[in-house]
């Protein structure tokens, strides 16, 4: 698609007022009675004090995993004090910035509105995203700078100037890092931009001018130099820079160790973990959304309350017809943004398929989760342009139906007694 085209479409149909009213929306929904729990629960229990510790400055707690999760939930705290709302307020506005960057990125590479909101709404009625943004972990800022970076990227395709182009890129690769330095997920993710520059730049140029081009797709104005250095070095030194706590507070295991050394130490600690865990799963259990984690079933607040992660039974069973629909409109309709889905839910899921790590959870399917449902809103949007706008509408409005009967246990409401959650186990596995 043209530079030229992508601006006449922006200027006409562009979606984002109407994508940051559904966000404002998700938002509020997020931040409501976000109080409740009003103790710890699930993975808070690390989280929160190593949070505590790094502001006190006294040590370094969860070294297995990068520091900047831990320290935006330690701003928090520092900025609305040692209670529910300090622990969760970033993880909320992580949350609807995910969304909303989401919608943008789609927006930026398919040009289609419809698509674009539908994304929105599925997102935030997918199940995932609603209950990550309520807890105090790391994998909600994970997932807002992976969003991020892909719409600036995108964004960066489209951009009128140079100079907008050359912003963007440099903001897209501050956000791969950032999204590294949250949590190593990303990691199958973090090369992909840069490696689709270099990819539609040698499809445009060749090679015998394929480092110093500029007047050639992805990004024009900008060489592939220039590209390496917003996409490859930027990250790298992003990442890096958010370790300083690390090395510096008292007691930390990472202190004395080098650049190498303490990556290396980080991915022993995280391949040591072995022990058995009743809610380790299989990435086959993710795609079939047959076995997901209660974050929570207790006494809470004076009352019975649960909160279970899984994914909407709807939306992420006919996601996989839409991945496969998807795959077919990259390599037979030549739909570029069908192709960009593919390949980022491919690239997130393969890395836990051949991941080394012996204890895996539902919720590291975040991300490819994601990736499922802005599949869904490319196929349903195609459904609605052959004329079959019913199933558009059906398929919004069901996601939207399940999300309402699920929320009692997506959102820790007041529940009638420990059994009243076979009121929702519609699998057996999922008790």
């Amino acid at each position: 698609m043209s530079r030229e085209y992508a601006q006449r479409v922006h200027a006409s149909e562009d979606p984002m007022l109407a994508s940051l009213g559904l966000t404002l929306v998700f938002f509020a929904l997020c931040l409501w009675r976000i109080t409740i729990p009003g103790s710890h629960y699930f993975d808070e229990i690390h989280y929160l004090p190593a949070a505590r510790e790094l502001l006190a400055g006294t040590s370094y707690r969860n070294p297995e995993h990068p520091p900047l999760g831990k320290e935006i939930i330690a701003g928090g705290i520092a900025l609305f004090g040692d209670n529910p709302w300090g622990w969760r307020f970033f993880s909320v506005l992580a949350g609807a910035t995910t969304m909303f960057a989401a919608m943008r990125a789609l927006w930026h590479v398919s040009h289609r509105q419809a698509a674009t909101l539908a994304y929105g709404v599925l997102l935030a009625t997918g199940f995932i995203l609603f209950v990550q943004s309520r807890i105090a972990m790391l994998d909600i800022f994970m997932a807002v700078f992976v969003m991020i970076a892909l719409w600036l990227f995108a964004a960066a395709c489209n951009a009128p100037t140079t100079a907008r182009a050359r912003g963007n890129l440099a903001l897209a690769g501050i956000a791969i890092g950032c999204a590294l330095a949250s949590k190593w997920n990303t990691i199958p993710l973090a090369p992909i931009p840069g490696l689709a520059f270099l990819v539609l730049r040698w499809r445009a140029v060749g090679t015998k001018h394929l480092a110093t081009a500029r007047k050639a797709a992805p990004v024009r104005g900008i060489s592939l130099i220039e590209g390496a250095l917003w996409l490859g070095l930027v990250p790298v030194l992003v990442y890096a820079i958010t370790f300083w706590p690390a090395y510096v507070l008292p007691h930390s295991p990472l202190a004395g160790l080098g650049p190498i050394a303490s990556q290396e130490y980080m991915l022993s600690l995280q391949m040591s973990v072995k022990a058995f865990h009743p809610y380790q799963t299989h990435w086959s259990d993710w795609v079939l959304n047959t076995r997901g984690i209660w974050y929570a079933f207790n006494m809470y607040d004076g009352a019975q309350r649960g909160i279970i992660l899984i994914g909407n039974p709807l939306t992420m069973w006919l996601g996989l017809v839409a991945l496969t629909w998807c795959a077919y409109a990259a390599v037979f309709l030549r739909r570029a943004d069908a192709a960009a889905v593919v390949i980022l839910y491919a690239a997130s899921i393969l890395f836990w398929i051949v991941a080394a790590k012996p204890v895996q959870f539902y919720y590291h399917y975040f991300l490819p989760s994601c990736f499922q449902l802005a599949a869904l809103a490319l196929a349903i949007d195609r459904l609605r342009e052959l004329r079959q706008r019913w199933a558009f509408w059906l398929v919004l409005a069901g996601s939207l139906a399940i999300f309402a009967y699920f929320y009692p246990i997506l959102s820790a409401c007041a529940l009638e007694d420990k059994h009243a959650f076979m009121k929702w186990a519609w699998l057996k596995s999922w008790i």
